[in-house]
């Protein structure tokens, strides 16, 4: 009985070591800290900061052409007397996210100059900036870049373009990529 004894005990202690070998080889839980990142860029903005203005001038007996680049140069085609004042291209103010690129997309069909005193009209076409329009030509070094619009004006003559102020409105879209 000694020795059916020892057997027993022995045989309990074996399962003993095999219950605890067995609980330790069981996976337990782990946990580790993750990390999140977010960044906020700043917002892409465009305003204008001057407006197209083909200044002073009085139209001839065959009409012609003002034509005013990015550069605010003047030139006038035609029968179209150039008064002195001031003239110049259009300029954008452009900011948002450093080295950002851009595409600037110009007016594609004419635009009408409205005389304010009595509905007579004038057109605005051939855009042009500096950078060029196009996909990708802008570049917001620093965070910033000025664009500026220039455009030829169409003149008639006296009778079709009468004394007064001609105003319109026009869209320019920047594409930030």
């Amino acid at each position: 009985m000694k020795r059916f004894l020892n057997i027993f005990f022995i045989l309990h202690f074996l399962l003993f070591l095999f219950a605890v070998n067995l609980h330790s080889q069981v996976s337990q839980p782990v946990s580790a800290i993750g990390h999140v990142i977010a960044e906020v860029i700043p917002v892409f903005t465009a305003s204008e900061t001057s407006q197209l203005n083909f200044g002073r001038f009085a139209p001839g007996p065959q009409g012609g052409e003002i034509i005013i680049t990015p550069e605010s140069t003047i030139s006038v085609l035609g029968s179209v007397y150039n008064a002195p004042g001031i003239h110049n291209a259009a300029s954008f103010y452009l900011s948002g996210d450093p080295n950002a690129t851009y595409s600037i997309n110009l007016p594609s069909a004419p635009v009408i100059l409205t005389n304010v005193s009595n509905a007579k009209t004038m057109q605005i076409r051939d855009w042009m900036s500096i950078p060029a329009s196009g996909f990708g030509t802008g570049l917001l070094r620093n965070g910033f870049q000025i664009v500026y619009v220039g455009a030829t004006l169409k003149v008639g003559t006296l009778v079709d373009n009468p004394v007064g102020i001609y105003t319109g409105t026009y869209n320019i879209t920047f594409d930030f990529n």
